[in-house]
């Protein structure tokens, strides 16, 4: 154990120290709110208003937990103004530790420039833009408000897609999985961008034959699911399904909590979760995937 380790050690017992050093850890999901929301406010379209959780709470936490990397996933209440994300990177516990996802209206004519002065003023950080589609199938998509809902068959969100493609970007999809086949074709229009299905395409919000569609999605190579947020064991066989269609070479796992109770329950839920994959398959998933994904360099 280092020296810094050492001093940060206090926020685990020994017991959960050891544990959490046994495993590579990157975390592919990680929400964060300041508890300054005058410097920081939520947006008036924020379709929620979460408590705090500081970046500079976690940057205590995550490297002593042995978190090596981060994806900070920007959240709807800021909607488009990604000051908050900003100030995070700079505030990171080591060089290149964080890296984010972004929020734009994929139907405005001014994302594409939003992004690419995003990714100027913070070269090599941002990964992914972020889409919402949780409007219940058969509902109209939205044109307006909160950013979420677009159309995924219009010609502005193809736009979008292709723009973010130009800029190295990847698509990061939250989605009800009756909308996975519309996913599908935008990726086989652009078949070199890296999609994230986001919460494992929530398979627990639909049919069998919804998830069927978000299982159909393997066979674009470019697709990666997310194991993350899951609800609760009783998903096990939608895990396995998952496990089946995309390999253990296409998987990555997120959320892993901000403080160490938190993260020794998701670790133990994600060895039940996939108690039935070799060690090298669960090492992959929570570590060299994500490396390898969202380039973080490799030690």
């Amino acid at each position: 154990m280092t020296r810094r380790q050492l001093l940060l050690a206090p926020l685990f017992t020994q017991i959960e120290f050891a544990q959490t050093q046994r495993v590579r850890l990157i975390d592919t999901h990680v929400h964060l709110f300041s508890a300054d929301t005058r410097q920081f406010p939520f947006s008036k379209a924020a379709p929620y208003h979460p408590e705090p959780l500081a970046v500079e709470d976690y940057v205590k936490f995550a490297p002593a937990a042995g978190i090596e990397h981060a994806v900070i996933v920007h959240p709807e209440p800021y909607q488009d103004d990604h000051s908050y994300l900003e100030y995070c990177f700079a505030k990171e516990p080591s060089s290149g530790f964080f890296k984010g996802t972004c929020l734009f209206d994929p139907l405005r004519p001014g994302t594409p420039a939003r992004m690419k002065e995003l990714l100027r003023r913070n070269p090599g950080r941002i990964v992914a833009l972020r889409i919402h589609e949780m409007h219940g199938p058969g509902t109209p998509p939205a044109t307006n408000g909160p950013i979420k809902d677009r159309d995924l068959q219009s010609e502005a969100m193809r736009n979008t897609w292709r723009a973010a493609a130009s800029l190295g970007l990847m698509i990061q999809m939250h989605f009800l999985p009756a909308y996975a086949p519309q996913i599908g074709k935008l990726a086989a229009e652009f078949p070199e961008m890296n999609v994230i299905l986001d919460h494992l395409g929530r398979g627990w919000q639909g049919s069998a034959e919804d998830f069927n569609g978000v299982l159909a999605l393997s066979r674009h190579k470019q697709i990666v699911i997310k194991v993350a947020e899951i609800p609760a064991l009783t998903t096990k066989p939608l895990i396995r399904q998952a496990y089946a269609a995309f390999g253990p070479d296409r998987m990555i796992w997120g959320d892993l909590g901000h403080d160490a109770d938190a993260l020794q329950k998701q670790l133990r839920f994600f060895t039940a979760l996939f108690d039935f994959a070799p060690a090298e398959a669960l090492e992959k998933m929570r570590f060299r995937n994500a490396q390898a994904l969202f380039h973080f360099p490799r030690s």
